[in-house]
């Protein structure tokens, strides 16, 4: 008996095994006549970005032994994926070869959109396959595949708030801005600056320019400045060009750029002295001290106790440019008795002169202007009248001499007169006895 070589032993042995285990394969279902196999073959953008729709690309390939055809491929997204507005969620492929490797596998694009308030992660997606058999039995196998997108928050920031309306002129004052991430990314290395093109307002102690390393979506920071106005400025308001640039999640440089208002030119402030006194009528001095323009400036005397106002208590003085004065005139009567006790209101000439003395109460002045922006704005001042107790008798005594210096007048005539008449009488009785 002829032995067999041993490699056509082993040749023989070999074969019997492959054919024993893909019966075992076939019969366990682990490879099965027809499988359509779907992979998501790329995504753009590599990240998806809130508010901005995301394509996806995916390869419909059958690696069965059986073709297939009718083939349907369905998206079905879910939050904070949708359909893009016409975008069909559902394709087809007419037929599929069997035993296809990656280069005949069918190419599908879908579209979604993502949701604007999508926080950054990673999602699941579920594409479902559903096919038929190219053969008599024509049956259908329904296959679904869960894929992951990523999605990248959207980096911005954006001024909320600015802390001041309107800053006063040469005066060094606070302006602070706050930076707020609107977005669904940190932000890095964040830049803010900020610039008047007419360069009338400036920092003081720093330049313009503030750096953030880190800010969470959501979160808040505030950017502190002091500021100054130049003091020659017209009043008006100012633009403030705003610069943001942060580091978006790919170290690339986005700039935000806004706009801001801010008023130059705010209150001003007065001094009221007092300038002269005549036959009751008191003149004063008002004076604009401070570094804004007041318009329409009334000044004027209100009700109060120690004072009486005979005629007009205001008088509209017109403007006042910073560094201007007037004068203001009333009628003022005091209402302290002649021993400087207050009351005396019977409205006669005693006790009422305005230069009552050293020891009278203030005069109270109120002085209304309109401001720059338009507003009404009211300032009250005191003024010590400071006429002297001697000053006082003297105008007491030349105001009560009227009646009795007429009746001394009166009282000489007469007087003269008799005694013109006595000289005449003793002239003639002379000149007779002589005869």
């Amino acid at each position: 008996m002829k032995k067999f070589p041993l490699f056509i032993f082993l040749l023989l042995f070999t074969v019997f095994i492959s054919f024993g285990a893909g019966t075992a394969l076939g019969a366990s279902g682990l490879i099965s006549s027809s499988s359509a196999q779907v992979n998501l073959a790329n995504q753009n953008p590599d990240a998806a970005r809130p508010g901005e729709p995301v394509e996806l690309t995916v390869s419909v390939q059958n690696v069965g032994n059986t073709a297939l055809k009718d083939i349907t491929v369905t998206v079905n997204p879910e939050y904070p994926f949708s359909k893009v507005s016409g975008e069909s969620l559902k394709k087809t492929v007419s037929y599929l070869n069997a035993r296809q490797n990656n280069d005949d596998a069918a190419v599908l694009k879908f579209k979604l959109m993502t949701d604007a308030n999508a926080s950054e992660g990673t999602y699941n997606i579920d594409i479902t396959t559903t096919a038929k058999e190219s053969g008599s039995s024509s049956s259908t196998t329904t296959t679904t595949k869960t894929v992951q997108l990523e999605v990248r928050g959207k980096e911005y920031a954006q001024i909320v708030t600015i802390n001041k309306a309107n800053i006063d002129m040469a005066k060094e004052e606070p302006l602070e801005f706050i930076i707020t991430n609107t977005g669904n990314s940190p932000l890095k290395n964040m830049v803010v600056s900020w610039k008047d093109p007419k360069g009338v307002i400036l920092p003081v102690y720093s330049d313009n320019t503030k750096y953030i390393k880190y800010l969470e979506p959501s979160q808040s920071v505030t950017i502190a400045y002091s500021v100054m106005a130049d003091v020659n400025a017209n009043p008006g308001l100012y633009t403030l060009d705003i610069n943001l640039s942060f580091e978006d999640y790919e170290s690339r440089e986005k700039i935000i750029q806004t706009t801001a208002g801010l008023f130059v030119g705010g209150e001003t402030d007065f001094d009221v002295s007092f300038s002269e006194s005549s036959a009751g009528e008191i003149s004063l001095s008002v004076a604009n001290i401070g570094n804004n323009i007041a318009y329409s400036v009334k000044v004027s005397v209100p009700d109060q106790d120690g004072y009486r106002v005979s005629g007009s208590s205001s008088t509209i003085v017109g403007n006042l440019e910073k560094g201007d004065y007037t004068i203001a005139s009333f009628n003022v009567a005091g209402t302290q008795g002649a021993e400087g006790n207050v009351g005396d209101k019977s409205g006669s000439s005693k006790g009422e002169n305005v230069t009552s003395s050293t020891d009278s109460s203030p005069l109270k002045v109120q002085i209304e202007y309109t401001d720059a922006k338009g507003e009404r704005i009211t300032v009250n001042k005191e003024v010590k009248l400071g006429i002297t107790s001697g000053t006082m008798a003297v105008q007491k005594a030349r105001g009560g001499s009227t009646s009795s210096s007429l009746s001394s007048y009166l009282l000489y005539i007469i007087v003269i007169g008799l005694v013109g008449a006595g000289i005449f009488m003793y002239q003639r009785r002379k000149q007779t006895a002589k005869k």
